[in-house]
């Protein structure tokens, strides 16, 4: 069985602590958190430390820290030539420090606090060094995931990149358009069945061919009336700058 320590308290460590929790893999043998009350309800309190020099020996250690933090924090373990991974999209695995093997144990989800994860159906983008740790990594998250790819630092890079518009940029969409509905006292609930067959589309249709709208259909008239309706010229700049972008596709109905 993997001996696991996880480092980091935030919605990423607390899911990865859930999920690893159920596994019959791996085992979590500690975590840290600067404040052990953060975890108090995840995991036994005697296995949380707050200092850097109590962590024990371990097969693997997650650092699931802010991108800012990671490798101030892979710069404090008190170890070497340990298998350490960061879960971290954007960072690549050179900024964990030398002194131990490092990896990448990137897990492609949205996280928030209060919501709980199927993590079965989360693809797992692993990256390591040599092919006996990315086995490691590979069994840990093959533990809690039935999705796992090899995915190296460049090309994490363009799926977090992609992952940003499809959902961090998606859901401040969703919030628009609740203002929107808020400012004319129509309920938001109103949209989302529309919400739930965009994204349900996806699976059996190309994002090209599911393009609906009067951007689509190149429906001028529509389209500025939607830009004299609109009176918040954020919202309105959105609504050009994403009307242009559809209409570049350059396919229309």
């Amino acid at each position: 069985m993997i001996q696991l320590s996880i480092i980091g308290s935030g919605n990423v460590a607390q899911h990865l602590i859930k999920a690893f929790a159920k596994s019959e893999a791996v085992e979590i043998v500690q975590v840290f958190s600067r404040k052990k009350e953060t975890l108090a309800s995840l995991i036994e309190y005697d296995k949380i430390v707050n200092e850097f020099e109590n962590l024990i020996e371990a097969d693997l250690y997650i650092i699931a820290v802010s991108d800012n933090a990671i490798l101030d924090v892979s710069q404090r373990l008190p170890f070497q030539n340990k298998i350490v991974v960061h879960t971290s999209g954007a960072a690549s695995l050179d900024v964990l420090d030398a002194k131990n093997r490092k990896g990448v144990f990137y897990p492609l989800q949205t996280f928030s606090k209060n919501k709980d994860v199927d993590f079965s159906i989360i693809p797992m983008c692993l990256e390591a060094e040599n092919t006996f740790d990315f086995r490691i990594l590979e069994t840990a998250a093959k533990s809690i995931s039935n999705t796992v790819f090899a995915i190296n630092s460049e090309q994490r890079k363009a799926l977090h990149v992609a992952a940003v518009f499809a959902n961090n940029f998606t859901n401040h969409l969703y919030q628009i358009g609740q203002e929107i509905c808020n400012e004319h006292n129509v309920p938001f609930e109103v949209l989302k069945p529309l919400i739930r067959e965009t994204a349900e589309k996806i699976n059996t249709l190309n994002p090209v061919d599911a393009q609906t709208g009067p951007a689509k259909r190149n429906d001028s008239t529509t389209i500025q009336a939607h830009l004299d309706y609109l009176t918040n010229e954020n919202q309105k700049n959105i609504y050009k700058i994403l009307t242009q972008s559809i209409q570049n596709n350059g396919k229309k109905l």
